[in-house]
């Protein structure tokens, strides 16, 4: 039994110094896990206009925010107003629309609602890298519900999904 114990401490330890020798020599931490050049200091999130058929007004504010907000939380970059922004990024909602997903005899069941955003990314120490997307998310919710309950209760995801989605494609290319 002795035996088994100090075994089961020598695993316990080896595991511990494990994972602190990786934390340890690890390139960047969790303020800078996005892997981002040394001399790309600042960035500028130009506000989300609106540009799809059916407007849902608390989006492109909020969408704008939490962009800005994910960025400063999750990165060393500084924000800016200015035009010479190292990363510049803006677009639009182009997409805000319902659809049908489930039927059930005669009735619909389950609706959906997709939200697509176009990106604008402009790297103005390396034009290479400058791009446009277009993003898009889907969120189903009960057919009973009409758009407006849909949309009070699934604001916040649509907003944290849509804002990982560009923070990704941004810093990560995914």
């Amino acid at each position: 039994m002795k035996i088994k114990y100090s075994f089961l401490i020598s695993q316990i330890a080896a595991v511990i110094f494990v994972f602190s020798f990786c934390f340890a020599t690890c390139k960047y931490g969790f303020k800078d896990s996005a892997p981002i050049p040394s001399d790309i200091t600042t960035f500028r999130v130009n506000y989300f206009e609106n540009h799809a058929e059916y407007v849902n007004t608390q989006l492109s504010p909020q969408l704008t925010e939490k962009l800005k907000q994910k960025i400063i939380s999750t990165t060393r970059l500084r924000q800016t107003n200015n035009d010479n922004a190292h990363y510049d990024i803006s677009g639009y909602v182009s997409q805000y629309a319902t659809s049908t997903v489930g039927i059930s005899g005669n009735n619909a069941s389950a609706n959906r609602l997709t939200v697509s955003v176009h990106l604008t990314f402009k790297n103005t120490l390396d034009q290479t890298k400058n791009f446009d997307a277009d993003l898009s998310r889907s969120f189903d919710f009960a057919a009973n519900q009409s758009l407006t309950q849909a949309e009070a209760s699934l604001n916040d995801e649509i907003v944290k999904n849509l804002v990982d989605e560009i923070f990704n494609k941004i810093f990560s290319n995914w």
